[in-house]
């Protein structure tokens, strides 16, 4: 395992980019990075808190998630809104995303406030869908915590973290988008479920955020094979580098009212490449 880049206080939403290489978030001091195949970082964007998910998209920029869903790209020009929050029905804002082969947005909604508490009785959030048209409807209701999202290999099964109920479930998907019923995946021992992604041989590798956890790996039946214990707090994980072999692990600090910056970087290579995220091809308003 080799340590790539730390200072960070919560690393999330890793998304690969094969020219920029790395691309992750830091949701409590704010900012996209980027961290190179050679190593070095740069900010892509000076940006808000709280961006818990993002993916590429095909008009080269980021559909970021955070109070709302917007675009944001890479030639710079204003923010282009793609989802709002609605907070009087209990919408705070979105965690993290995921993209179907046919660029549809997967977006998850919150009903509390995560990092930033607010106060308010905890409500459980809904999994949106982004169409290509940039419609929008509920797929999945009662999400305690949205987190990690990712695909089968055949794209007919969509995985889901719940935080809160400390599960991962799995719905099966329509060819319009739709999700069947709810069914339970797995249920972690150790950690909190967080960030998700897939390999082609249909291994789940699931970011398990606490003390003593990691990233645990999962077949497709839901039986444990291992378990990469990882430094400090893993949040998610990210397929990645010239053949999608290589395993990003993306870890936040544990005391998150402070000023800590233990986040870091990770990364070790992998026997299988991880299903390939397509782009984003949602409309944007301009």
């Amino acid at each position: 395992m080799k340590k790539l880049t730390e200072g960070y206080g919560l690393i999330e939403g890793p998304v690969w980019d094969e020219e920029k290489g790395l691309l992750f978030s830091d949701v409590v001091f704010g900012g996209v990075f980027a961290l190179s195949p050679g190593g070095e970082v740069s900010q892509i964007f000076e940006h808000r808190k709280g961006i818990g998910g993002m993916a590429l998209h095909e008009s080269g920029g980021l559909v970021v998630s955070g109070r709302n869903i917007s675009f944001k790209s890479f030639q710079g020009g204003p923010t282009q809104l793609i989802l709002d929050r609605n907070e009087a029905e209990g919408n705070l804002g979105y965690n993290d995303i995921t993209t179907d082969a046919k660029g549809r947005i997967y977006a998850g909604s919150l009903g509390t406030a995560t990092v930033f508490e607010d106060g308010r009785k905890p409500q459980p959030g809904d999994l949106y869908l982004i169409d290509l048209d940039g419609s929008t409807r509920i797929v999945a209701p009662d999400v305690r915590l949205t987190n990690g999202l990712g695909f089968s290999p055949d794209g007919k099964v969509l995985y889901h973290s719940d935080s809160q109920r400390k599960s991962v479930y799995c719905y099966a998907v329509s060819e319009d988008g739709s999700l069947g019923d709810k069914q339970l995946f797995v249920t972690a021992e150790v950690g909190t479920p967080d960030g998700l992604v897939v390999s082609e041989d249909g291994r789940v590798w699931l970011a398990q955020a606490g003390r003593n956890a990691g990233v645990g790996v999962y077949d497709a039946q839901g039986n444990l094979t291992e378990l990469i214990e990882t430094p400090g707090m893993c949040t998610s994980v990210c397929f990645g580098g010239n053949d999608r072999k290589t395993l990003y692990m993306v870890t936040g600090s544990e005391n998150l009212g402070s000023e800590d910056r233990d986040g870091a970087v990770f990364s070790i290579d992998t026997d299988v490449a991880g299903v390939p995220v397509a782009p984003a091809r949602v409309k944007l308003s301009a």
